[in-house]
């Protein structure tokens, strides 16, 4: 989702910027129907987008935001003009769900929503529902392995469709079985972006350069001790995983994966939360695997199986068959005031990040790896909904990402 809407990041800094810059004003911002939010958004595949976002807040007696309405017309350096739809509900801790769709003039279309519900383990099942369609003209691929050159960069644009069905076994209120089924379509055309050679010409034998399908389906079971699922500040999330693509199941290729996570969270004093967490993937069965579907680090994601974060560079910067990243944030409480109906936070979080990928298991994950640190700024308005910009600088030089959500 946060790669999609990545734009919407500007209606909680822009309410806390703009309330405050304003709260003194002979105009009262808080009578205003919506918040006129000016659009800039960055990214280092994508380019600079510019725009304008009315959004519309719906709190209830608590002042507690419940419901995002946040369409937007903005233009793009490369993709042109283009606009979104975007409607994001949060009725109760426990269940949320969103709706997203949009175009540019220039190739991009997007479609996302999602359901879940159960997400605080009350119950005895958790489920979440989503489906997914987008053509993205801006992916970048520079080869396959760890030492990936970024003189070999390629565009492309992914066109994929998939519906995700994911139900968890609530065993107790921390542990969780989980069983997740993802039927997957994908084809791969020349990006937009001519001044990089399309995909085609570097890597034209690369496995998945035609696309294919995908039925994955995975099991996990995780721990949850946090305190929010949203936004946490003390407890953990510990995880492993196992999951399988096969040609006899539908698939185009055969492939497994395994793998951990761990997030920790530990709050210093009512300002200061150190957010740590740590990632590692194997795909033992991955030599026939498509290079969309391998493990993918870079950019501001740490969405399992699919793509971890690592803020210096773009998404999906290295790939390979194995990938290991550890992250670390020191998340500090700068500013609060009450504006808009309900409450506001701005946040500072510097923070620091290594990880790398490689192509056989039995490689040293503490080795060779691409250190990255920054500065993020957040805007949280309680209990549900964190927009965040941060600015990362690696080894081939600074990136910006915006979004929804912590990036882990």
């Amino acid at each position: 989702m946060k790669r999609v809407t990545a734009a919407i990041v500007t209606i909680l800094i822009g309410v806390i910027w703009i309330g405050s810059a304003l709260a003194y004003d002979l105009m009262d911002p808080t009578s205003w129907p919506f918040i006129p939010v000016p659009e800039v958004a960055t990214d280092p595949n994508g380019g600079v987008t510019a725009g304008l976002l009315p959004v519309f807040l719906f709190t209830d007696t608590k002042n507690q935001i419940r419901d995002i309405f946040a369409p937007d017309i903005n233009w793009n350096t490369t993709l042109g003009a283009g606009g979104n739809f975007r409607y994001l509900s949060y009725p109760s801790e426990d269940t949320n769900w969103y709706a997203v769709f949009g175009a540019a003039q220039q190739i991009a279309r997007h479609v996302d929503l999602d359901y879940q519900t159960g997400r605080t383990h009350q119950d005895l099942f958790t489920f979440e529902g989503r489906f997914f369609f987008e053509k993205d003209p801006t992916d970048r691929f520079y080869g396959l392995g760890n030492t990936s050159a970024q003189g070999n960069e390629t565009t492309f644009t992914t066109q994929q469709l998939y519906g995700q069905g994911t139900v968890g076994l609530n065993i107790t209120e921390n542990l969780q079985l989980q069983f997740m089924e993802r039927p997957r379509w994908v084809r791969i055309y020349d990006g937009a972006y001519t001044n990089f050679p399309q995909i085609f010409q570097l890597f034209p034998n690369q496995k998945g350069i035609n696309g294919g399908s995908e039925v994955l389906s995975q099991l996990m079971l995780q721990y949850d001790s946090r305190d929010s699922v949203d936004i946490p500040r003390s407890g953990g999330l510990y995880r492993i995983y196992g999951s399988i693509a096969d040609r006899a199941l539908g698939s185009s290729f055969s492939y497994t994966r395994v793998g951990y996570e761990a997030r920790k969270y530990y709050t210093v004093n009512p300002r200061i939360t150190f957010a740590g967490h740590v990632f590692m993937e194997y795909e033992p069965a991955g030599n026939e695997m498509p290079f969309w579907a391998q493990a993918r680090l870079g950019g501001d994601e740490s969405i399992l199986t699919d793509q971890q974060t690592l803020r210096g560079y773009g998404t999906g910067r290295y790939v390979d068959n194995n990938l290991f990243v550890a992250n670390m944030e020191m998340r500090t409480r700068v500013w609060d005031k009450d504006l808009f109906g309900t409450h506001g936070t701005l946040e500072i979080a510097p923070f620091a990040e290594a990880g790398r990928v490689a192509h056989d298991m039995n490689y040293n994950p503490l080795s060779q790896l691409h250190p990255v640190g920054g500065l993020g700024f957040r805007g949280i308005a309680q209990p549900f909904v964190v927009g965040y910009v941060d600015v990362g600088y690696g080894a081939e030089g600074a990136s910006i990402f915006s979004g929804i959500n912590y990036p882990f």
